[in-house]
């Protein structure tokens, strides 16, 4: 394999390595999407070390409540599943890639079931399934009513104990580490806290599978953990990896509302709430979905958000509500317990009253550009999960098939590893990385810098986009990096290593793409929207941004030729 794209030669400022793990592959990342390729590549007999930012179930996948969308329901077909990914996708979505996900869908999902995740299920026995914006089947299958992500984390972690897998937690990967040809030979990574590892250490591998999970934490207000701060698309970048659609960062339409003025993670009022028949009403009790779209509240989540932001700027509201009053109690307490409890732990209760919601930052539909086996632009880099851009999702991702995504890839990633293994693609030996640098090749930023990005980031690269607020928001970003890159040019003064900062600078990595790319992109299209550009232009735009991270540390920006991404890597001999 041959990379497209060459090293910048870039790494955070951080200690060298003081101790190391020698494995066949790291997976880096504990949600739905790592665990299933670490458990395929451990079954397979490869010597599997799985490292995490917190816990083994404290990413993204436990906080998931809807469920995992899969053509299981009878007069379902993958086809309509299909049908309808495509059409929220916005024409953005690789249909080859759309196809896998739909056609292997609910094999994986019994996979799944088989490793121990349970699904709520009727009396007699059959999956009970639901509806969610922009499907017209039900086919969202769900657990402990709307605990689903917990239980296929709880599943998917007892698995991974009961295999006696190698796992590094409270991790916070740094680096790539990469050998003399380019190729992938491992992560550089810093455990938090006293254990068998403590400070920045090394995992050498000739497979990494990056499984991060997103970077909402860039917005203030967001449904995802504190953990979520985008290390794994920041990562790629620095190793020369293509990321693309970055400008796709859907906001979900219901998280309650908690003032003004609240950051950081929010709770989600699900989807599957209005699947079941909440209805989305102003404060004068008027539903204002109807005659916008045919699914009214269950369109697609970029039009339903729209439409929210419309009636709080015709009315200049705060927010509006969710009204499901008429579910009762009984419902309310057994099909969506999570959520009653977290209305009532603030001072809401659905059962008597309308729930306030407005949108926030839920989930990046671009990332680390990959192929249909997980493969990106550096050899033996992989990805999957929210942290990869495979093209299933386009232009805004359908409800409930993120899960599904992770689990799917995940399962075809671990199969070309095991695959390259067995065919001595990948080095025999674990290749040995290049010398740590001496120098500090990149500025850190100081911790209080990350409020700064996620102000500048909400106020001009948030639901509602314009060439004015995001040119204010170029500005005040590239402030923030120049300044860090001149303390260093000039000095070699950089702030201290350490978790806050480098999560920071990860973030700022992040917005700097996400910015460029949404004023590059002069359209509305699904979860982007220009207020200036308030058209989808197929002509000039039905095609993907993709951008790298130049060696000087500018950005590298282009466009495809089609909604198809062309190969991540030169094809093998066989794929000719």
């Amino acid at each position: 394999m041959t990379s497209t794209g060459t090293s910048t030669g870039i790494r955070l400022h951080a200690p060298a390595p003081g101790w190391s793990l020698t494995a066949d592959v790291v997976v880096v990342g504990s949600g739905v999407a790592g665990l299933t390729a670490a458990l395929r590549c451990d079954a397979a007999g490869l010597r599997t070390v799985v490292v995490t930012k917190a816990r083994l179930d404290d990413g993204s996948t436990r906080w998931a409540q809807g469920g995992i969308a899969a053509a299981l329901g009878e007069g379902d077909t993958p086809e309509q599943h299909l049908d309808d990914t495509l059409v929220a996708g916005a024409g953005l979505c690789d249909e080859d890639a759309v196809r896998i996900l739909v056609t292997e869908g609910p094999d994986a999902v019994r996979r799944l079931i088989e490793t121990g995740a349970h699904f709520d299920e009727s009396e007699g026995g059959v999956l009970e399934l639901t509806r969610e914006g922009g499907h017209h089947r039900r086919r969202i299958a769900h657990a402990g009513g709307d605990a689903t992500g917990a239980e296929i984390s709880r599943a998917l972690v007892e698995a991974v104990r009961a295999r006696g897998l190698r796992t590094v937690e409270n991790a916070l990967v740094l680096d790539l580490l990469t050998d003399t040809e380019g190729h992938t030979a491992g992560v550089t990574l810093h455990v938090m806290g006293e254990g068998q590892h403590d400070g920045v250490g090394a995992v050498h591998a000739p497979a990494v599978v990056l499984a991060t999970g997103g970077m909402g934490q860039v917005f203030s207000a967001t449904t995802n953990p504190s953990v979520s701060t985008g290390d794994g698309v920041a990562l790629a970048l620095r190793a020369g990896a293509e990321v693309s659609d970055l400008e796709f960062v859907q906001f979900h339409p219901t998280v309650l509302f908690l003032g003004a003025d609240a950051e950081g993670q929010q709770p989600l009022v699900s989807e599957a709430v209005r699947g079941e028949g909440a209805h989305l009403v102003d404060a004068h009790g008027t539903r204002f979905m109807l005659g916008q779209h045919e699914l009214a509240e269950l369109a697609p989540r970029d039009i339903v958000a729209k439409g929210i932001m419309r009636r709080m700027q015709e009315q200049d509201a705060e927010h509006m509500y969710l009204d499901a009053r008429h579910f009762g109690a009984h419902m309310w307490e057994h099909r969506f317990p999570t959520i009653l409890a977290a209305c009532r732990a603030h001072g809401i209760d659905p059962v008597t009253e309308p729930v306030p919601v407005a949108p926030a930052a839920h989930y990046a539909s671009g990332g680390v550009r990959t192929d249909s086996r997980g493969r990106t632009t550096v050899p033996g880099l992989y990805a999957c999960g929210e942290v990869a851009c495979t093209g299933v999702h386009g232009a805004n991702r359908l409800a409930s098939n993120s899960l599904l995504e992770g689990l799917v890839y995940a399962e075809r990633i671990a199969a070309d590893i095991v695959g390259s293994h067995q065919e001595n693609r990948l080095h025999a030996r674990v290749p040995a990385p290049v010398a740590h640098p001496e120098r500090p090749a990149h500025p850190l930023l100081a911790p209080e810098a990350r409020f700064a990005i996620q102000r500048i980031m909400t106020d001009g690269a948030g639901v509602l986009r314009s060439a004015a607020s995001l040119e204010t928001a170029a500005e005040r970003i590239q402030q923030l990096h120049t300044e860090a890159r001149d303390a260093l040019d000039e000095n070699g003064k950089t702030a201290e290593p350490g978790v806050d900062t480098w999560e920071a600078t990860n973030l700022l990595c992040v917005a700097r793409v996400l910015v460029a790319a949404a004023r590059l992109r002069e359209e509305t299209r699904g979860c982007h929207w220009r207020e200036d550009k308030g058209e989808r232009d197929d002509t000039n735009w039905r095609r993907h941004i993709v951008v790298r991270l130049n060696p000087d540390r500018t950005l590298a920006v282009h466009t495809t030729d089609t909604p198809d991404f062309p190969p991540t890597q030169q094809s093998r001999p066989q794929e000719q």
